[in-house]
Order: structure tokens, then sequence, then C-alpha cells
């Protein structure tokens, strides 16, 4: 078992050899920011994303699963006529999926919100216009970022249907492909605006959608100020209460039971630590009505980890978690979070991890 993971400072890959015995086996991209990976099973290739600042983003690809990669085309936006408006460009890749059966076709979502797809395996991209020209887009805004983004990306087998999760923008469904967009947030709602456009769909902010791979039906969503679960694919949301927190990043369906799932609660945007100072998985086992705060093994006092958005991870079919943190700590869970064991607390910063 392998997992792949982006940091800060590069990206590294752990290969389990017996239970709770992890070893880092590559590197690559040593001191530069890796945000986004994607291990592609249909392709046995490997992609990652960097963010070289000054020098922009960049894409790799790897044909031997990570000990050598190759150099491909990063999205960018058309240029446009009149340059002196200037153009929009690419600050980072937070999101980066398969569609569909053929391995060649590829989705990224995008600092500042575009989604871009590939039809040859990154070679090269095109824009998604029609969510790019969505005219409620001059009210979306960053969630954290200055720019809005799209960090999440569900697809169907058959790549027909699309949801993306923008922050700030609302969750987005596409019924052909891409070629038309509806904004489906019902049931949600933001804090942070004023009571008259506390239900305004475009500027919902969820952080993170996990579909269950056995229900697509069933997605979760950690939102800004709250937790929510869509039994229709994303058109309708239910309001759900983790304990001990609403408020995180990341969220972790179950790929065989539609009814579980998994987030790491913080305290509060204003006071982004684990509450207590302990820190802690919520999980729940029926869809929501009761959680309960597992994680014997993890620090129960003066932890002060931060997990991104694509910092928590379920296997796909070997009922093991990992989670990694902004504080360079990797835990994996051999028992759906019951309890948790720490490979190593020496890492960089980690911005996102694959099975």
């Amino acid at each position: 078992m392998l997992l792949h993971l982006g940091t800060r400072k590069g990206y590294l890959a752990l290969e389990r050899s017996k239970r709770d015995d992890w070893r880092i086996v590559r590197t690559a991209f040593l001191g530069e920011p890796v945000s986004q990976l994607l291990p592609d099973p249909r392709s046995r290739r490997l992609y990652a994303a960097l963010n070289l600042g000054h020098f922009g983003v960049k894409l790799h690809a790897s044909e031997d699963g990570g000990a050598s990669f190759t150099e491909l085309s990063a999205p960018a936006y058309p240029k446009v006529a009149d340059a002196s408006a200037g153009a929009p460009s690419v600050d980072l890749v937070w999101c980066l999926e398969g569609v569909g059966t053929d391995p060649g076709s590829l989705l990224a979502g995008t600092i500042p919100g575009g989604l871009f797809r590939s039809n040859d395996g990154g070679a090269s991209w095109r824009l998604n216009e029609a969510l790019w020209n969505e005219p409620t887009r001059e009210r979306w805004f960053g969630g954290g970022y200055p720019e809005p983004g799209i960090h999440s990306i569900l697809s169907s087998p058959d790549g027909g249907r699309l949801v993306v999760g923008i922050s700030c923008g609302g969750v987005w469904i596409s019924e052909d492909g891409g070629a038309s967009w509806q904004v489906r947030t019902e049931g949600m709602f933001a804090e942070y605006m004023p009571p008259d456009r506390r239900h305004e769909p475009a500027i919902q902010d969820p952080h993170r959608l996990s579909r269950c791979a056995a229900d697509p039906n069933r997605i979760w969503c950690q939102h800004h100020n709250g937790f929510f679960r869509s039994d229709d694919g994303g058109r309708t949301w239910v309001s759900m209460t983790p304990e001990p927190s609403v408020f995180g990043f990341a969220v972790a369906a179950h790929p065989n039971d539609p009814d579980t799932a998994w987030s790491v609660p913080l305290v509060k945007d204003e006071c982004r630590v684990p509450v207590d100072g302990k820190m802690v998985v919520a999980r729940t086992r029926d869809g929501g009505a009761s959680w309960e705060a597992v994680g014997r093994g993890l620090p129960e006092e003066h932890s002060f980890a931060l997990v991104y958005r694509h910092g928590l991870e379920a296997h796909p079919d070997a009922g093991v978690l990992a989670m990694a943190t902004t504080t360079g700590a990797l835990w994996v869970s051999e028992d759906e979070g019951d309890s948790w064991h720490c490979v190593t607390t020496d890492l960089p910063p980690v911005y996102t991890l694959r099975f």
C-alpha cells in the first residue's frame, strides 16, 4: 500500500510493509511546494502540481510511481485581446482529478476559481468557459486566499455529471459534462453574511466535498460554519452537528458505507486549533444522526495541529485512514478511526495526501 504526500517542501511516498509500519520510499521536488497530487488508477500515472511562486504553477507526471517525473503543460488562462485589461493567472492548482474512463481525461480546479480540462493526459488544457462566465461569479470571493478557488471535483463514472466545490462560491453541478451549470446549496447557510443573505447560493463556502463511492448520491460537505450531508447527489443539503465542533476543513466519506464519514474539528474560524487542545476525529456511523469524537493515540493536550482540506483520506477498499497536519505529523488508523498510529512528526506542512 502506497501513500503519496504533497508538502511545502516536496513530494513523499510512504509504503506499508505491515500494520503500523510505514516508511518513506521516495522523494521528489525537495524544497518545492507540491500543492496537489493525483495517483490515477486508469493509467497508473502519478500527477504532481507545484506552486513555485515567482516561477508560476507547474505540472509533472510520473510513469514509474514517483521514481522520476516529466514536466507537462500546466493549466493557464487564455490570453485576452485587450492586454491593458490584464489577464488572470493560475495562482494554485487546488484540485486534480480524473474524469470518465479515458485515462487522458483530467480536470483541474484552480485559484482564482477556474475549472480546466485536459483530454490528452495533461499535454494541453482548456478552460471551462461556461463556469468561468457564470454571471454570479462577480459575487464569489476568497475563503482564506484573496481569490475564490475550486478545491473539490466529483464526477460520475462516464464523466457526464460533475459536482464542484468553490470557496467562496457554493456547490455547482453540471449534468452535461460541463456544458452548463447550476448552483445547488439548498439547506446551506452562511453565518458570516448579513441575515438577509445567509442562504444566498453563490456566496456559500464549502471547505471540502467527499462522496461515498458505493452510493454517489451521498455527499458530505465540511462548510465554513457547518457540516452538511446530501442524499441526492448535491442538489439539496441537510445540516449536521459533529462533535465537538462544526468548524473544520477536511472531510472523508467511507468508500463502502454511505452512513459513515469523518471530519477533523477545530474551535472556529478565529481560533484554528483543536477544541480544548485535544486532537480528535469526528465520526458518524448513522448518516449524521449522532457523532463521536474518536482518536485514541492522538495528542490529548496542547495540540495546535491543523488539517488542510486535502489532509484526510480514506483508502478506497482497505478500511485505512490517513491524516496529516500543518505541524508535520502523519497519522494512520487501521480500524476506521478508533485508534491512530503516529508515523512521524518530522514532515513539512502537508497540503495533500492520496492513497
